[in-house]
């Protein structure tokens, strides 16, 4: 049937009025999780001097966000389908909102890491919200790519407003400040969404099955967890317990979904091998990224000693980049291929990464920006147009469970990330020698995190202050260059393998009737 055969719900439904108002409202709640990503690097020195966590804690801090949400991104997914996206994402925004504030007034490590937990819980129920609904409100595929690299550059503009106005906050306030910035955003995001935004939900969902919620939480986290304390501590029996016992529950998911009639995840999504190259890019790209940007401000700040308002604007060429590329990905795959975009991102952030095995501490903001640049394009190529691919390869009933699994990718890649790089950086770093003269206290603590040994420098005599210092910082460093390394080489492989298993793989071009 052409476009003037079309009957006149049909283009109704695709051009939906107010569609990009609603888009407007929905990139407020990808703000909200960009920005509190972002400003936690920000703060962690200040985190560390206030609360003063070991290094084990740091890195739960850092990363439980993300061990929770990748628990439960497919849960919430399969959950709005069936609820309601509208219902769920604005649910979400509220709780999201009132635990920032537990966020901001934790008083010790452990509220902390729990505060991050919760507010894990309330972010699971946002991006898998947000892209469903774009997908049920885009379905002219040009639009609907255009509206998908506007999503992925306002969560880079998240990356970028977070730091400088986290490093605004930090220089005039106290660190839990940088938490209290989501509640305007959450305010403006339900006021206006309850008018704006349509509802839109799986028509015949079938049940939600809690056996399956359950599974799909002990499996991720177990896995996850053992990951992490594998890199961190080497094998043990209770870390292969735990590890093995996710893998069986996620085995058993995986089974239990074939056989329900109505799968919490329906598993026939990845015989798509278009949407399977796209998660496992996702999966992979975020892996090999998230150990650099989690550490990054530490080295801006407490290497080199700039201010974190400067280490804000320090970071703003990967936002530009990112925003810049995500804004015309779905034009450049469809005049090249997707595979050669998706190809090319990948191996422009694999070659960045590399360059930064050659940082020291004197290294000169120039070559850090144009690195910083050249992630932020590559990451706007590739995540634009994986997204795009796994929306376009379900229909819209499950889109999502689709948006959940691209979010799961994220969050999973995320927290192994940070627990095989991150602990790389903290493995090295602890071994630093302690210079002659330094009290056994002050060593402890310095051996903790940069952050510490800052805070242990502080009443010491100048020499062994300076001393101390420098041996933690080129300690630091180091740390980075070898998990840069590791990242560099991933991000290479996962370019080859995207090659492959999108060869063949096109956006859709023109109106898809459904």
């Amino acid at each position: 049937m052409s476009r003037l055969e079309q009957p006149a719900e049909t283009t109704h439904e695709l051009r939906r009025p107010g569609r990009w108002i609603a888009l407007a409202v929905l990139v407020l709640a990808v703000l909200l999780v960009a920005v509190d990503a972002t400003v936690l690097g920000l703060a962690t020195p200040f985190l560390t001097e206030d609360l003063k966590p070991s290094g084990t804690q740091l890195l739960w801090i850092g990363d439980v966000y993300s061990f929770v949400i990748a628990g439960l991104l497919v849960s919430m997914g399969s959950l709005g389908d069936r609820i309601g996206r509208k219902k769920l994402l604005l649910t979400g925004a509220m709780a999201f909102g009132a635990v920032s504030v537990f966020n901001a007034y934790a008083s010790s490590p452990e509220m902390m890491i729990l505060a991050r937990a919760l507010l894990g819980v309330a972010g699971a129920t946002l991006m898998p919200s947000t892209l469903a609904l774009i997908r049920n409100l885009f379905q002219d595929p040009r639009e609907r790519s255009l509206a998908i690299g506007i999503w992925g550059a306002m969560a880079s503009a998240g990356a970028a407003v977070g730091p400088v106005v986290g490093g605004f906050l930090l220089e005039h306030f106290w660190w839990g400040s940088v938490f209290l910035i989501n509640l305007p955003v959450m305010a403006v995001l339900v006021v206006v969404g309850v008018k704006m935004i349509p509802e839109s939900k799986n028509p015949a969902p079938g049940p939600w099955d809690l056996v399956s919620v359950a599974l799909s939480f002990i499996g991720m986290i177990g896995v996850v967890y053992a990951v992490k304390e594998l890199a961190a501590h080497g094998t043990s029996w209770g870390v292969a317990v735990v590890g093995l016992g996710g893998l069986a529950a996620l085995c058993w998911f995986v089974r239990r979904q074939l056989t329900l009639p109505a799968p919490l995840l329906d598993m026939r999504l990845f015989h798509h091998r278009g949407f399977s190259g796209a998660v496992l890019a996702d999966l992979l790209t975020i892996l090999g990224l998230s150990g650099l940007v989690f550490f990054l401000s530490q080295f801006l700040q407490l290497v080199q000693g700039r201010g974190p308002l400067e280490a804000g604007l320090a970071e703003l060429p990967a936002a530009v980049g990112a925003v810049t590329a995500g804004l015309i990905a779905g034009v450049a795959a469809r005049r090249y291929s997707v595979r050669s975009v998706v190809s090319g991102g990948l191996g422009a952030i694999g070659l960045a990464l590399a360059a930064v095995t050659l940082f020291h501490r004197e290294t000169a903001y120039p070559l850090i920006g144009v690195v910083l640049l050249i992630v932020g394009v590559g990451a706007g190529f590739a995540f634009t147009v994986t997204s795009d691919v796994i929306l376009s390869s379900v229909p819209k009933e499950q889109a999502g469970s689709a948006g959940a699994v691209s979010e799961t990718a994220y969050e999973l890649g995320a927290a192994l990330g940070i627990a095989l790089l991150g602990s790389i950086v903290t493995g090295v770093y602890q071994d630093f020698a302690t210079p002659r003269g330094v009290p056994s206290a002050n060593a402890s603590a310095a051996h903790e995190s940069l952050g510490g040994a800052v805070e242990a420098a502080h009443g010491l005599p100048a020499q062994q202050a300076g001393a101390l210092i420098s041996a933690a910082q080129e300690s630091f460093v180091e740390g980075l260059r070898i998990a840069a390394g590791v990242g560099a080489a991933v991000l290479l492989a996962t370019a080859v393998a995207a090659w492959f298993l999108l060869r063949g793989q096109k956006l859709e071009d023109g109106i898809v009737h459904q």
